[in-house]
């Protein structure tokens, strides 16, 4: 299979997940990432540049080393897709509130060096992608239509409120991870499905 029918037949694939789905709100940041608005009033994002930025992205970590990579979210839907990410590729994960001084105070007994920090939303985990800065440490993120990402070294655009859009995210950068590694051939399936990264959460626990 080429890599254009390939390429189409992902997109078939996640166009239902609602990951080109941005918000009502567009800042300036986020201006060249997105195509149109809908009915409803909500910004859409470019798909090809959010798979063209997941390349990048794959391309950075596998330089840097899946294992220097930290994974942070203070964001509950981002929990499984991180965890499953980190699974897969043997990164660290740090879920919910990101403790001050973790990459900034050596003395502090859950101090750590990563190579590169991975976020799941500018606003969310703005502590992580401020301490990041700091200590001089690459900062890839998954960013939304209203989202400020001055600070961010890739962005890739996606929804990241949607359980099933970050589940999408973290899902298609683990196949990419292990394409670029020659890992996983373009056309193979791989042992994970989206549905395996998304988070469940029943009802009443949302309420």
């Amino acid at each position: 299979m080429s890599q254009q029918a390939e390429t189409t037949d992902i997109k078939k694939k996640i166009l239902s997940t609602g990951i080109r789905v941005g918000t009502q709100v567009k800042t300036k940041f986020m201006k060249p990432f997105i195509t149109k608005a809908s009915p409803e009033g909500l910004y859409m994002l470019d798909l090809d540049i959010t798979l063209e930025k997941i390349q990048t992205a794959a391309k950075f970590i596998n330089r840097l080393g899946s294992d220097k990579l930290i994974v942070c979210s203070g964001r509950q839907y981002a929990e499984t897709p991180i965890e499953k990410f980190c699974e897969a590729l043997g990164s660290k994960k740090l879920l919910g509130r990101f403790m001050p001084g973790t990459l900034t105070n050596p003395s502090l007994p859950y101090y750590i060096e990563p190579k590169l920090v991975l976020i799941s939303d500018p606003q969310v985990d703005e502590q992580a992608v401020t301490e990041a800065t700091n200590a001089g440490i690459p900062v890839i993120g998954i960013a939304n239509t209203d989202n400020i990402t001055s600070k961010l070294d890739v962005i890739i655009p996606a929804n990241n409120r949607g359980r099933k859009a970050l589940a999408t995210v973290y899902w298609l950068l683990v196949r990419q991870i292990l394409i670029e590694r020659g890992e996983l051939k373009e056309d193979e399936p791989m042992k994970y499905e989206i549905d395996d990264f998304e988070t469940k959460i029943a009802e009443e626990e949302i309420e």
